[in-house]
């Protein structure tokens, strides 16, 4: 396995919108080189339209890059190998409100290739560590947004992925609830997982967090590490705050 979880290298993504003249074009990113290291917890952080969410998709494989190279183990993330390893959580994840959490889940289990008695072991298992078991019974039309946010972890953890993909993991969630992903998510850390995650509380990726990398407009402003932000008088914040001004 490689040594980076994920490597990018001098790449570009440009969205073309269609008008009825013509088109506009909106470069989501820049010559951006980083790399993830395997088993580490990273953050990103930037202003909404810095190019977040583009990084994911890119690692995931839901967008191509239009310049540069993007590897996830040392594969492709569109090939075979490279989705295997990998789980997301999007921002705004959707499921079929007619249907209960473990239906939703078995779907999501079977199209990482899971089946039988493994991917009932593996719902169940993904069910108690998100804390959805007492709401096994209710239909996902009737649950909260913090709810929807934990069977979306669910999917994500369900094939036990070496890369976790989190676009805003907290969103919706309550303080306790807050409190419990967070560990789950140290614990799964501690496993020797890779975890990549956004989001707007720059305080949960502080906890978190052994790395973070922050951006600017599409490009990438600065790499900060642990010791640092630790050290300096306003911790994170006040790195995050001179870095996007």
């Amino acid at each position: 396995m490689s040594q980076h979880a994920v490597s990018f290298a001098g790449v570009e993504k440009t969205y073309r919108r269609p008008r009825l003249l013509g088109a506009s074009y909106h470069t989501a990113i820049k010559d951006l080189s980083f790399e993830i290291p395997a088993g580490e917890v990273t953050g990103l952080l930037g202003l909404n339209g810095a190019g977040k969410t583009t990084i994911m998709k890119l690692i995931c494989g839901l967008l191509f890059p239009d310049a540069g190279r993007v590897k996830v183990f040392g594969h492709s993330p569109s090939g075979s190998e490279a989705k295997s390893k990998v789980g997301f959580l999007p921002e705004l994840p959707y499921f079929p409100p007619q249907v209960r959490p473990s239906q939703a889940l078995e779907y999501y289990g079977r199209l990482s290739g899971l089946s039988g008695a493994g991917l009932g072991a593996a719902v169940e298992a993904a069910m108690r560590k998100t804390g959805l078991e007492p709401h096994a019974g209710k239909r996902v039309s009737e649950f909260s947004k913090g709810m929807l946010q934990r069977l979306g972890l669910a999917q994500a953890l369900l094939h036990s992925p070496d890369l976790l993909i989190l676009d805003e993991p907290v969103s919706g969630l309550d303080p306790l609830a807050i409190h419990d992903i967070r560990q789950l998510l140290a614990a799964i850390s501690a496993e020797g997982r890779t975890i990549f995650l956004s989001s707007h509380s720059i305080s949960e990726v502080e906890k978190l967090a052994g790395r973070v990398l922050i951006m600017v407009r599409g490009r990438l402003e600065r790499t900060v590490r642990r010791a640092e932000w630790e050290a300096a008088p306003g911790g994170l914040e006040a790195i995050f705050v001179e870095a996007v001004r």
